[in-house]
């Protein structure tokens, strides 16, 4: 039953949705119609600036158009061709277009608020408003401290320093920057605050902003101004960001040093040992030299210890001054104290007669020496490769081709001893074999050297084929064999 009712029911239901969604449209659609329409919904200018406002109802023309603008002591009744108040006139397409505006010349102080406009419309008036903000430059920064300095305008070292700026009396609210001289201040920063005034008599509503800062304070920033920066809608190129600063004194104990060495000293000649430390106030001395005090101002055997002499920027010159410096002089270990409110600092002083102090490794005069010499080297290496491979300079005519074919008539015969010494006698006389062996190879080219000796042993064999020959000055047919291989 309860699913057939809900069937019944269901034709209704969407009956009644689109209704529901007819009246959502007009009802829209009659809002649309109602608003008016307004360029620009917020306005912000400086004093003196051009501005134009506009009202516009977009669906129908316009039988009537009153503006009411904050400072002015009447309402504006505008059409096209009213022309009746300097400084202000009509702005828009007409009033049968729907549009009705104003020039403001110039606009003033006063004139910041709602300017508003009302519109004529079919027996109706409608409404709009604009949000004209006229521009207000700020009171000058001002720099206020949250931890006090000493009865001398001084912190301590390691103290927390807060401090806030406070741009008051803005419209709008002004923007704040902090700086260190001329760096921006990289300290931590808290929110902006921004705090309303209450409108005053003559109906103007302010502005003023609030930062603090804050950072543990170090010998570094000593001497240092801390400048509170504002930015504003007013600032212009003749007219710059207004500024407000705080100059910071750091007292601190003398700074300490990695150990020092002096140098050039000359025995048997006054030595002057001169150094340079950071403190502030200025710093009391006091030397101890193997064991023996020298305090400041003061002079004790051979050695004297002179004020501290300030150089600007907390920097001081300690000086110690020996007479006639001894080899046992530069032994000595110097140990200097620096002393000032915040603390003592203890220095240790080495000195040498050395010109230069020793060097803690090769310099670059030797490294580069050593380069040059290993290129040479490599050089002379590779040349001697080259003229070696190529039979040039000393090794020209001195190159022997020492891995000879056994088919080269540069080869010297290995059995030629052999061949001589198992030479036929026949009757007493000597049989030496004069055929002519040679070569089915073509000979390769040989040397110069090679040549000579080739010539040289052929004709040493003919000389011994001619003796071998017989008596009528003919050679024995067997015993005219000569090896003339060579």
């Amino acid at each position: 039953m309860s699913r057939l009712n809900l069937n019944h029911r269901l034709p209704l239901l969407q009956k009644q949705f689109y209704v529901a969604l007819c009246i959502f449209f007009i009802l829209t659609d009659s809002l649309a119609r109602a608003q008016v329409n307004v360029e620009p919904n917020t306005a912000v200018l400086n004093e003196g600036d051009h501005t134009e406002l506009l009202c516009r109802y977009a669906h129908h023309s316009i039988t009537y158009c009153r503006i009411e603008i904050p400072g002015e002591s009447k309402v504006f009744n505008l059409s096209p061709d009213w022309n009746k108040t300097p400084g202000f006139e009509y702005f828009g397409r007409g009033l049968t277009n729907g549009e009705c505006g104003v020039k403001i010349a110039h606009v003033k102080a006063v004139n910041n608020g709602q300017v508003k406009c009302n519109l004529g419309v079919q027996g109706e008036e409608l409404s709009g408003t604009i949000d004209l903000v006229v521009a207000l430059r700020p009171k000058q920064p001002l720099v206020e401290l949250i931890t006090k300095p000493d009865n001398e305008g001084y912190f301590s070292e390691g103290v927390t320093f807060q401090a806030r700026c406070i741009v008051a009396d803005g419209r709008p609210y002004g923007n704040i920057t902090w700086y260190l001289d001329d760096e921006p201040a990289n300290k931590h920063l808290s929110e902006m605050d921004y705090v309303t005034s209450s409108p005053t008599s003559n109906g103007l509503e302010l502005t003023t902003t609030i930062q603090g800062i804050s950072w543990i304070l170090g010998p570094e920033d000593n001497n240092r101004k801390l400048v509170c920066r504002s930015h504003h809608q007013t600032d212009r190129d003749s007219l710059p960001p207004q500024e407000g600063s705080y100059h910071l004194l750091v007292r601190y104990a003398p700074l300490p040093q990695e150990d020092i060495s002096v140098y050039g000293l000359y025995l048997e000649h006054t030595a002057l040992i001169n150094l340079t430390i950071r403190a502030n106030p200025a710093p009391i001395i006091e030397w101890t030299i193997d064991g023996e005090v020298v305090r400041q101002s003061e002079k004790t055997g051979r050695f004297s210890a002179y004020a501290p002499q300030y150089l600007g920027q907390d920097m001081y010159n300690v000086t110690l001054l020996i007479a006639g410096l001894t080899l046992e002089d530069t032994t000595k270990t110097y140990q200097m104290r620096a002393t000032n409110a915040l603390g003592h600092t203890d220095y240790t002083v080495r000195i040498s007669s050395s010109a230069t102090p020793p060097s803690s490794g090769l310099e670059i005069g030797a490294i580069v020496g050593i380069v040059v010499a290993v290129a040479v080297l490599i050089l002379i290496v590779l040349l001697v490769v080259f003229a070696r491979a190529t039979g040039r300079w000393c090794f020209g005519g001195a190159t022997l081709n020492t891995d000879i074919g056994p088919d080269s008539e540069a080869q010297i015969n290995p059995h030629l001893n052999e061949d001589f010494d198992g030479r036929e006698f026949n009757n007493g006389e000597e049989n030496i074999d004069t055929t002519h062996q040679t070569s089915e190879e073509p000979t390769p080219p040989v040397t110069d050297k090679l040549d000579s000796q080739k010539k040289a042993d052929l004709k040493n064999n003919s000389n011994k084929t001619a003796t071998a020959t017989n008596g009528n000055g003919h050679a024995n047919p067997a015993e005219n064999k000569t090896n003339t291989s060579v």
